[in-house]
């Protein structure tokens, strides 16, 4: 088993490499992120990527695609601020389009481009996944609260984005699976500024979110193609 992780030195994407290492079947996983981090497992093969380069990713895909087909895909990238210019925005008064560029260029942009030059490299016959991890808060019909217009916005975008996919890789594929994910709340910087409002018991450890993501997928069949699944496996609502 072959598996690529897009954000493998981050608190989600180091928890899924470490994760799958711990399976037998697992041949080799392929970590990215802007800066690799150095691995002592020889199973662990390391590459740069830059969603604002393109050719980073279209590079790292043709390196990887010449070694075999990959069974697994997780795009475990995301933000939602950056100080001091990006915070989420409490009122449509303070929309900033730099700072929507930015986190779409995150959000969806970048999960787009994996999506264009990794989805050739998908195995074609039997199964394969391909996920992304998306947010609650990017479910149109679920959304209650309104604010945060550039992170629900780019996330609702990212689901449609792998709808898309699916649909499309399906044609290749029968057995093929693209689904958005939610990790639930997870301990990592992303979460830290927000993490005072989160209920008691629901606040991940970035283990226990991946332990959970990975059993999800390992549940889906073909038929869930193009949904959009929580750390528990229940379906979130577009």
């Amino acid at each position: 088993m072959r598996c690529a992780i897009f954000g493998g030195s981050g608190g989600l994407g180091s928890a899924f490499v470490s994760l799958l290492l711990e399976r037998d079947e697992v041949e080799t996983v392929y970590a990215g992120s802007r800066q690799p981090l150095p691995s002592q497992d020889p199973r662990v093969r390391t590459f740069a990527f830059d969603f604002k380069d393109e050719h980073s990713i279209a590079e790292a895909a043709g390196q990887i695609g010449e070694e075999g087909p990959l069974d697994l895909a997780i795009i475990a990238t995301g933000i939602l601020q950056r100080e001091p210019d990006v915070r989420p925005e409490r009122s449509w008064r303070a929309i900033d389009t730099q700072a929507l560029e930015e986190v779409f260029v995150v959000n969806t942009f970048g999960p787009a481009l994996i999506g264009k030059h990794f989805l050739p490299l998908m195995r074609r016959e039997g199964p394969c996944r391909f996920a992304a991890i998306s947010a609650r808060v990017g479910s149109i019909g679920d959304n209650r609260l309104g604010g945060w217009h550039a992170y629900r916005a780019s996330k609702a975008a990212l689901n449609m984005m792998m709808r898309n996919f699916a649909i499309e890789m399906g044609r290749l594929n029968r057995e093929a699976i693209v689904v958005s994910l939610h990790p639930g709340t997870v301990d990592t910087s992303l979460s830290e500024p927000f993490q005072n409002n989160v209920p008691e018991g629901k606040l991940f450890t970035p283990g226990y979110s991946a332990s959970r993501l990975l059993t999800v997928l390992d549940g889906l069949t073909a038929k869930d193609t193009g949904g959009f699944f929580a750390w528990d496996g229940k379906p979130v609502e577009w």
